[in-house]
């Protein structure tokens, strides 16, 4: 009797997270398991789509079963454990499951559904069609792009079954496959194969003596061939068809790692306090202990070695090892040091990988062929099986938050992953979430400080330049006397400086001085931001771009200025102010190319260049021995922001950044440039007193009704139509008011504070509540009434505690 099992659908217009039952031939059933991808028949057309098998069906089904078409891979991409954290996922988080599966797996195996048009040649001709669609549209049918006629002659045709719609499938997923070498020459016959040779053949004479030296279980691949034994492409085919070799296509892992150089460490030796923290990690993966630990750890503590030191314990005890990292660019920084431990068992998983990169590391995981995984948020679902301890570093980044649907937050999934597998999540960092720390509080995590760096230097001395004072100091708007001084006192001393300003681009925004007219984006209401580099103005939202203007399209007048400033803009002044210094500029614009991060690095670590210029990537990770000062240029931009987390992201990122500072001998020293000295998080920043700051902080959150003492949820909706988005958001508030208590609050519908991005308008309802058992299910409504508003043009999404309200 043929298996039956249940798949969860890939249709992006009709979501559901309702299991359809199907069939399974006796040809393909031995090779479908929980987790394998398949292509499934669906709706009325058949049309065939992907899906994901969820479960085995095992009791009685009444009614004609469809069959599944086939299954995409031998081995499936996901495992059980992650089948059953994608049913979580899609609750904690009110999206569609099939939303929570697309998201685990890598975006080379995406399957693509095309639609092309069968011609009947007995009722029509080809060329028929052809002169009416066009080649491309036969191939891969856009209705869209047709015109009314097109259409109307198309459904004519259908209607007298001359043609036909079909559908196919394709799967993007496709194996690196090399050309490799097998030698077939032995000692034996060595001797009589080169007496067949002419003398003046040389090319083949050396060929033969290669083959002859190469392991023949091993081969060689025939690139290393052609290119650096530097044999003929001709002479190889010879070799292959006079039987002195045989060819053969072998699958290679493409390797994100390929040309850099892999140096092995050892542990090193623990100071006290780090070893109070390693020996709450090993006793929770001895005793099976799930509890999270919350390590908070000044920058500069060791808490790096604490991890490592943790995931040998882990290996040790026959178990794996997932390590989550906040930035790209800290990355590379990490996997260089994990690697350094513990070599070929480690994988790694970012946007930075090509697709084919990830889909092949994602491989060398599910077959069990690494221990330690590092990755940036979306590595929180490697499959890695017998899990023994996860590992966020800088716990507190709002970067763990998937913006997107499912909007998950990476440590909320490693807390369920980890409590399934009976291991700790180990947290980290110098700042923790306010999250975290109240967790703390409650009991809820364990919890160790580290209050002094590894090397037992003290932490950087931190000023506040008070820009008020020193506008006039004659250099510019970015650049005080005192910063501008202590820059050119580590170049006489050949050390080095990091700069940190949180905003990309040349200037923020272009104004006319004759009308006030200000330069705004036609599908967003965002000023756009001149960027020197292309010569153009540049919407950071929806990406719009346009030559830079030299006349006011208000007025006419010519008097325009530019105002703000941006890290280009800066590398520009410092090149005024100190013309000798060599600089490096490390954001969005410079770091788009693979592998750029790690390159820029490189090329500060090894002194080709003294100052180092970036936004917010720049503040964590980085441990250069000759950095000597760390100035922040502007330390109000996020202050500036209308949000909650406004105070608690600056604290966090001055301390952060402040920590680069003096990491190894050398003195440090941080100038903090503000026009608000007296804002309590620039002053406790300044004496790096986390534990001061979180009371304060707290309280504030309490009088507030806000997060950790509140829960949150944001509904936004959003449509071209400003009427219909309004109109939409008050038939969601409809659904949520009559299942919340009086105790909860909800503000709006308002607009949000950018209220047009990409042509839509956008409006949002806040929820904050404590204990209110009817919302869930109220939202759960709202995210089935937003499938019929999607249909009509409506996109409606729901975020569970995010992490801005903007």
């Amino acid at each position: 009797m043929s298996k039956k099992f249940n798949v969860i659908v890939n249709v992006p217009a009709l979501q559901t997270n309702t299991p359809f039952t199907y069939i399974a031939d006796d040809a393909v059933e031995d090779d479908i398991k929980i987790g394998s991808r398949v292509i499934v028949p669906f709706g009325k057309a058949e049309r065939p789509i992907q899906g994901f098998v969820v479960e085995e069906v095992t009791q009685k089904v009444t009614g004609d079963l469809k069959k599944i078409i086939s299954v995409l891979e031998p081995e499936p991409l996901l495992n059980e454990e992650l089948i059953s954290l994608s049913n979580w996922l899609a609750d904690k988080t009110y999206s569609y499951r099939v939303s929570c599966l697309n998201a685990m797996i890598p975006n080379l195996v995406k399957v693509n559904t095309r639609r092309f048009v069968k011609i009947n040649s007995e009722k029509i001709t080809q060329t028929q069609v052809l002169e009416l669609l066009g080649e491309q549209q036969v191939t891969d049918l856009k209705v869209s792009d047709l015109t009314f006629a097109q259409q109307r002659q198309l459904n004519h045709w259908i209607k007298e079954n001359k043609v036909s719609l079909e559908y196919a499938t394709e799967n993007s997923a496709r194996k690196k496959m090399i050309n490799w070498i097998w030698p077939l020459i032995t000692d034996e016959n060595y001797g009589v194969e080169v007496d067949k040779i002419r003398k003046n053949a040389t090319k083949q004479l050396e060929l033969i003596e290669i083959l002859k030296n190469i392991d023949p279980d091993e081969g060689i691949s025939q690139t290393t061939l052609l290119n650096e034994y530097h044999v003929g492409r001709s002479t190889l085919n010879s070799a292959v068809k006079n039987g002195w070799a045989k060819r053969s296509e072998i699958e290679r892992y493409r390797d994100p790692f390929e040309g850099s150089d892999l140096k092995s460490d050892t542990s090193l030796q623990l100071n006290e306090e780090q070893q109070q923290a390693y020996d709450l990690v090993v006793r929770a993966i001895e005793q099976h202990q799930s509890k999270p630990i919350l390590i908070e750890g000044v920058t500069g503590s060791g808490k790096t070695e604490v991890y490592l030191q943790s995931i040998s314990k882990a290996i040790g005890e026959g178990k794996s090892a997932l390590l989550l990292v906040p930035e790209i660019s800290l990355t590379p920084l990490m996997v260089k040091r994990v690697r350094a431990r513990f070599g070929q068992q480690v994988a790694v998983l970012h946007s930075g990988l090509s697709d084919g990169e990830k889909f092949d590391e994602w491989r060398r995981i599910i077959r069990n062929e690494v221990k330690v995984v590092v990755g940036a948020r979306s590595a929180v679902f490697a499959p890695l099986q017998n899990l023994g301890i996860i590992i966020i570093d800088e716990e507190h980044s709002e970067t763990y938050k998937q913006t997107d649907a499912p909007r998950y937050h990476a440590r909320d999934v490693a807390i369920y992953r980890a409590k399934n597998a009976n291991c700790p999540v180990v947290l980290g960092s110098a700042t923790p979430s306010l999250e975290s720390r109240s967790r703390v509080e409650r009991g809820r995590y364990d919890f160790v400080q580290i209050k002094r760096r590894a090397n037992q230097k003290d932490l950087p001395e931190i000023k506040i330049v008070d820009m008020r004072e020193h506008l006039g100091d004659g250099f510019n708007e970015n650049f005080s006397a005192p910063m501008v001084e202590e820059i050119q006192k580590r170049l006489l001393k050949k050390e080095q400086v990091v700069l940190m300003l949180n905003r990309r681009g040349f200037s923020s925004f272009v104004m006319c001085r004759s009308c006030g007219f200000v330069l705004k984006c036609p599908n967003c209401d965002v000023s756009l931001t001149m960027h020197m580099d292309t010569h153009s103005m540049r919407c950071h939202y929806c990406g719009h771009e346009e030559p830079i203007p030299k006349s006011c399209r208000n007025c006419g007048s010519t008097k325009i200025r530019f105002f703000g400033t941006g890290t280009e803009k800066v590398e520009q002044q410092l090149a005024e102010i100190i013309p000798e210094a060599r600089v490096i500029r490390m954001d969005v614009d410079t770091t788009r190319r693979k592998g750029a991060h790690e390159r820029l690095l490189a090329k500060f670590g090894n002194h080709d260049a003294d100052i180092l210029l970036g936004t917010q990537m720049i503040a964590k990770g980085l441990d250069f021995p000759d950095v000597t000062l760390v100035g922040v240029l502007n330390a109000d931009t996020a202050l500036e922001l209308p949000d909650l987390r406004a105070s608690e992201r600056t604290f966090q990122l001055l301390t952060q950044v402040a920590g680069r500072a003096g990491r190894a001998d050398k003195k440090g020293k941080v100038l903090i440039q503000t026009f608000n000295p007296d804002h309590y998080a620039i002053k406790l920043a300044q004496k790096q007193d986390y534990e001061d700051f979180f009371r304060k902080e707290m309280y504030l959150r309490h009088l507030g009704k806000y997060p950790p003492y509140y829960f949150t949820a944001l509904i936004s909706i959003s449509d071209r139509d400003e009427k219909e988005a309004l109109k939409s958001a008050y038939e969601m508030l409809n659904i949520i008011q009559p299942k919340v208590s009086s105790n909860a609050v909800i503000l709006g519908p308002t607009a949000k504070s950018i209220s047009k991005i990409k042509q839509k308008y956008y409006y949002q309802i806040l929820i904050k509540y404590q204990k209110e058992p009817g919302l869930h299910n109220a939202l759960l409504e709202v995210l089935e009434r937003s499938q019929e508003k999607f249909r009509h043009g409506t996109r409606i999404s729901i975020d569970p505690e995010p992490q801005n309200f903007l």
